[in-house]
């Protein structure tokens, strides 16, 4: 008796023990899991701080009476009024190679902000305009720490002389950091330090809206009517595997799918808002619909006989009681379609969002581009100042996503709130 009771004892410790294990085999797993989150986070943000700061140059520029014609200002020579300035501010660049350097200090949008500024203020010709223009994007990075010092005196591309120049304008306090608007106000551009993901931004929000305009009605639809109404045979079944199926195809199928019917076949516009977010919500549909079967799932079947025992029709059991307490969980559904259609490149790659766009789409209709695209090019770029871009745009793209997360999580409790005091 003894014996077997020992036994029993030492069995009943060693699963103890074990179940102390596996808890702290879990708790380590979810650790190393926020962990490695964090330290990505930290990462990428580390990366692209830069890029919310922008470097500022100010400079003397004489706006002499006979350089400019009043009645023909637009024409005037704003890019030699600049270089002029700048060589009477470092009368020691002599050098060819010198000059050039000191062209670049400066980014090319120097002369259409000269320009800008004296059409405004036309009444400063004949003066010294003192003006904070943009640097080039290799001063930016040297003032901003991201390029070392090298033992020749060099930074990346800046010769000696030039980081000579920048330490100058650096004691006299000619140069600065300002925070970047540009970069949340602007579009795309081939120089790093006019680059904004101001018209990716406006082109992914087109295209979720057309994809969950498309993808979450048909959805739930389709869900509704395979779960409520459909008999159960092998038409059914096929449609069922097909589904989830849909589900674990590559989204780049989806994005050769939309080449061909969308742009091939409708001659809808390439690169446009509508061919993306029809792409999208194609990739998207099958998520939405298994999410959205399993939620008329959970509802009790009380609900429907108490329904149709008080005299109501199948219809209206459905879409008066089952849907309304199905619907938090089918909007958790369209939060994670939408949530990977937000990250997906592939598929909007196929269908020519990949073009370099500088202006704000209008309409669905304008070629744009997406900020998951965007960021790919970015990525791709040798330009060393478009990785701080493209970090700083992968930090805008989480908190987009963090945003549609918490106001989905917001309507989904407000709903289920609503739903069950209307149905208990």
């Amino acid at each position: 008796m003894n014996r077997h009771f020992s036994v029993r004892s030492k069995h009943l410790a060693t699963r103890h023990r074990f179940e102390v294990i596996f808890k702290w085999f879990g708790r380590i797993s979810i650790f190393l899991a926020l962990g490695f989150l964090v330290l990505m986070l930290a990462i990428i943000a580390n990366m692209g701080a830069g890029a919310l700061q922008q470097t500022r140059i100010a400079l003397d520029v004489p706006l002499l009476q006979e350089g400019f014609d009043i009645n023909y200002l637009d024409e005037a020579d704003y890019d030699g009024l600049i270089k002029s300035a700048l060589r009477q501010r470092f009368p020691d660049a002599t050098s060819r190679s010198q000059k050039r350097q000191l062209n670049n200090l400066l980014s090319i949008e120097a002369p259409f902000t000269l320009k800008k500024y004296v059409l405004k203020n036309p009444d400063t010709i004949g003066s010294t305009a003192r003006l904070w223009f943009i640097a080039s994007d290799d001063v930016d990075l040297f003032f901003k720490g991201s390029i070392e010092l090298a033992p020749e005196g060099n930074a990346g591309r800046l010769i000696s002389e030039a980081v000579a120049w920048v330490n100058e304008l650096k004691a006299a306090q000619a140069i600065k950091t300002v925070f970047n608007f540009n970069f949340f106000t602007g579009g795309d551009s081939r120089e790093p330090e006019l680059a904004g993901i101001f018209s990716a931004l406006v082109g992914t929000a087109l295209s979720l809206l057309i994809c969950l305009a498309i993808s979450f009605p048909i959805g739930v639809l389709s869900a509704i009517y395979l779960e409520e109404f459909v008999a159960k045979n092998r038409w059914s079944d096929f449609v069922e595997i097909n589904i989830t199926n849909l589900a674990a195809v590559p989204s780049i199928v989806f994005g050769i799918l939309g080449l061909t019917i969308f742009i091939n076949g409708f001659g809808l516009p390439r690169s446009s808002p509508l061919v993306g977010g029809m792409v999208l919500a194609l990739m998207t549909l099958p998520t939405i619909i298994i999410a959205s079967r399993a939620a008329l799932r959970s509802v009790p079947i009380s609900i429907r006989h108490a329904a149709i025992g008080l005299g109501a029709t199948p219809i209206q059991t459905i879409f008066h009681h089952v849907t309304p307490l199905a619907m938090p969980a089918m909007l958790t559904g369209a939060i994670i379609g939408m949530a990977r259609a937000l990250g997906e490149t592939a598929p909007l790659l196929m269908i020519g969002m990949v073009a370099f766009i500088v202006d704000v789409p209008d309409s669905i209709f304008s070629p744009a581009t997406a900020l998951p695209v965007q960021i790919f090019l970015w990525a791709d770029s040798p330009e060393r100042a478009f990785l701080e871009k493209a970090s700083a745009a992968i930090i805008v793209l989480v908190v987009f996503l963090i945003i549609m997360n918490l106001s989905a999580i917001i309507l989904r409790q407000k709903f289920q709130k609503k739903f069950c005091k209307n149905n208990f």
